[in-house]
Order: C-alpha cells, then sequence, then structure tokens
C-alpha cells in the first residue's frame, strides 16, 4: 500500500511541474538566458520555504515520527561541488531537463527526454570509474 501511495504522490508532483511549467524546456531556458523571472521565483520561494522549515524546526524542538530529535549536520566543502555544480548547470541549460522534472517530461510524451537519461546514467557511470581518483 505504501508504494501505491508513493506512486500516486510522484504522480501528482508529475503533474504539478507539468500545469506550471517547472518541466518546460521553454522555461528552463529562458531562466538560463535571464528573460524571465518563472523559474527564479519558483527556486526563491522554494529557498525561503526551505528555510522557513528548517528554523521552525529547530525553534519548536520537532522530533522524527519514532520520536528521535532532527539534527541539521553541516557538510564540509569540498572542490569537486563547484565542478559538479557546474556540469549540472550546463547538462540543465543544454538539455532542459534535471533529475526530477525528467520524469515528467518523459510522462507527458517528451520522448526526446530520453537522451538525457541517457547522459545522466553515463554521468553516473564516469563518477562511479573516476570516484576513486577523484579529491574527496
Amino acid at each position: 500500500m505504501k508504494n501505491v501511495l508513493s506512486l500516486l504522490i510522484g504522480i501528482y508532483f508529475g503533474i504539478v511541474l507539468i500545469k506550471s511549467e517547472l518541466a518546460s524546456w521553454f522555461r528552463i531556458q529562458s531562466m538560463f538566458r535571464f528573460e524571465e523571472l518563472h523559474m527564479y521565483l519558483v527556486i526563491c520561494s522554494a529557498v525561503v520555504v526551505g528555510a522557513v522549515s528548517i528554523l521552525l524546526i529547530k525553534w519548536l524542538g520537532q522530533k522524527t515520527v519514532v520520536g528521535d530529535p532532527i539534527e541539521f549536520k553541516e557538510k564540509p566543502f569540498q572542490k569537486g561541488t563547484i565542478l559538479g555544480g557546474i556540469l549540472f548547470g550546463l547538462g540543465w541549460a543544454i538539455t532542459g531537463a534535471c533529475p526530477g522534472p525528467m520524469y515528467a517530461q518523459l510522462g507527458s510524451g517528451e520522448y526526446l527526454t530520453l537522451l538525457s537519461f541517457a547522459g545522466a546514467f553515463l554521468g553516473v557511470y564516469v563518477y562511479a570509474l573516476l570516484k576513486p581518483k577523484l579529491p574527496h
């Protein structure tokens, strides 16, 4: 039953992505060309909601469903994060797809997204091969 609920939530999220044009190649390209604010406003809204949520969790001392305290751990800075972010941004700008919306694009019939999937899988495979040699 849990899997069915997860599937329904995922389908709903995909519909929201398509209807709000967050998975639209046109919107993504417009964002990277600095032609319109649609995507930037959504991203900024998500950052604000996330930040407020974390503050509320800390201030109210919220706990997990099993009663454990919620802990936020700092991530150490790594040089590879910059290179990875640049590669991710370039791929997003070129293909008009990032991992979440790729599924929504496929579900809406944009089968060219299969090339983005292939690129993503190839990137993960190359990273796995190079991981021992990369500075972590």
